[in-house]
């Protein structure tokens, strides 16, 4: 079956590369996984026998009786994940009854689609934030949007989304890959990241605000903090005594624990 550029879809086909995945995820008997967007199955082939259950989220709907034929214990949702109440299904999970699953952790895989990473990002950083239900996460992405995920202050890949993510997980790029291993092969290099919740994450209260700061500093990323944060009325004497900042310094030099201070300044 042709992969459909509608989906986003770039099927990867290289076994060295889905061995190496697989080592990296070391999927164990016990384990709960979600896979988002496991297309025809190579991944999921090499794990779903290891799982103690298995969960896939896949929006093609002529991949779905293809994967429930040849997994029949495989739970398969025909959904967007994008559309798609994780929330509620992980703490419903099909196929489970009415066992309590309140203390299952699942381990989150995916072949995620280049051109709604980000939103698939944010939403899993959703996820954590409502529900502890998540143990690890390991996603394909594009090179640039890996690095992004794992850059640290200074870097022009700081940005954004990599200090939404890292205020609430744990990065780190595991590997690259190149375009040749995927069917049909992508524009750009890939690569293989792991993600794990940290125990400490911001309250709902403070992302809205660290939304607000983050938006406005990287904006005028060029701008001092203090032009760029200026529709906030800051007290740059108090942040300077609490975060060290003298609102001098630019977006590009923040760290994530000084944006979150940013965030909770401007909530008083």
């Amino acid at each position: 079956m042709q992969a459909r550029k509608r989906f986003g879809q770039h099927f990867l086909t290289d076994s060295q590369v889905l061995d190496r995945i697989v080592d990296s995820i070391h999927c164990q008997q016990g384990d709960h996984v979600l896979e988002i967007g496991p297309g025809h199955g190579a991944l999921t082939d090499l794990l779903v026998g290891s799982a103690a259950y298995y969960l896939a989220v896949e929006v093609d709907r002529d991949l779905v009786p293809l994967l429930r034929a040849r997994h029949p214990s495989m739970q398969v949702v025909n959904e967007d994940i994008l559309k798609c109440d994780l929330v509620d299904l992980l703490q419903h999970p099909p196929g489970l009854g009415n066992k309590d699953d309140r203390h299952i952790k699942f381990r989150v895989i995916g072949n995620l689609p280049y051109n709604i990473s980000s939103p698939i990002l944010l939403q899993m950083v959703e996820l954590v934030q409502q529900l502890d239900c998540v143990a690890d996460m390991h996603f394909m992405l594009q090179q640039e949007m890996a690095d992004r995920l794992c850059a640290s202050p200074g870097s022009k890949a700081w940005g954004r989304l990599g200090v939404l993510v890292q205020l609430f997980f744990t990065t780190g790029k595991l590997f690259s890959v190149s375009p040749g291993s995927f069917s049909p092969p992508p524009r750009v290099d890939s690569a293989v990241v792991r993600m794990v919740p940290r125990h400490q994450q911001p309250s709902g209260k403070d992302v809205d605000h660290l939304q607000q700061v983050l938006r406005l500093a990287f904006s005028g990323r060029r701008k001092r903090l203090s032009n760029s944060l200026k529709p906030l009325n800051l007290d740059w004497a108090a942040v300077q005594s609490k975060l060290g900042l003298t609102g001098g310094e630019r977006a590009d030099d923040i760290s994530k624990e000084q944006f979150l201070g940013l965030a909770r300044l401007r909530q008083t």
